[in-house]
């Protein structure tokens, strides 16, 4: 269990930099409250708000459950994985809302 919290965590904690940049810039972005959700744009505080609390989600995943050890073993190689596969994964979801904008 402690596992999938700290995945989950990383990916969090990968989440939480688009919407804070894209809010303290002053830009509006997708998150989860705008119509229609995730996909129409909400405004730079509204972004900065959900920026800041995945940031304090995946925090509190990594170093509120259990024991967080970095080193060269699978656990971290699964959480660096994760937060990987959670950029990589928003990167192209953000793309191909990208292409519809004006």
């Amino acid at each position: 269990m402690e596992l999938i919290a700290h995945m989950l965590g990383a990916a969090l904690l990968v989440n939480s930099v688009p919407h804070t940049v894209q809010g303290v810039s002053g830009k509006p972005f997708q998150t989860p409250f705008a119509s229609p959700p995730g996909i129409g744009l909400s405004p730079p505080s509204t972004n900065a708000l959900w920026g800041g609390a995945n940031a304090i989600a995946g925090i509190l995943l990594l170093f509120g459950v259990g024991e967080l050890e970095v080193g060269l073993d699978l656990h971290t190689t699964l959480v660096l994985g994760a937060g990987l596969l959670a950029a990589f994964g928003l990167a192209r979801y953000f793309e191909r809302l990208a292409d519809r904008l004006p």
